[in-house]
């Protein structure tokens, strides 16, 4: 059964109620996990879905955390989106619905896909870690 309103409010912090559930999107350079390096999975703040791996991770230099595929196409769902008079595709997650952030053709190979995500949208699980894990700041490249 979906959540209620009430039920996403008492679930989420303010800025992930707007994000995922109002169609919100964060400042750049501001999201959490915009420079975490480690190797991990990106999961849906809203539901736990796994949608993204460290290892499609790139610097975008978007403001974003950036991928080039995600971890699981069942898990996440493109839709056309023309809000303020801009043609893009909306990311959602497939498991709950929730705004994740939209993807462009100007990615790199292999896809030529980047999907630009907002970090409160998502949570990091790091081996057998919890969801919301960002103590690495490791120095190696992007994925």
């Amino acid at each position: 059964m979906p959540k209620s309103d009430e039920e996403w409010k008492k679930k989420l912090d303010p800025k992930q109620y707007h994000v995922l559930r109002e169609k919100g999107t964060e400042m750049p350079f501001t999201g959490k996990f915009l420079h975490n390096r480690e190797k991990g999975t990106y999961t849906c703040a809203g539901c736990g879905a796994e949608l993204f791996s460290s290892e499609t991770k790139f610097d975008s230099g978007t403001g974003w955390p950036s991928f080039y595929e995600s971890k699981n196409a069942k898990n996440v769902e493109l839709k056309k989106d023309n809000a303020y008079l801009m043609s893009r595709t909306e990311v959602l997650c497939k498991k709950c619905g929730g705004h994740l952030g939209h993807v462009f053709d100007d990615g790199p190979a292999p896809t030529g896909k980047r999907f630009c995500m907002n970090s409160c949208a998502l949570e990091f699980r790091s081996g057998n870690k919890s969801a919301g894990s960002n103590n690495s700041q490791k120095s190696h490249k992007y994925r």
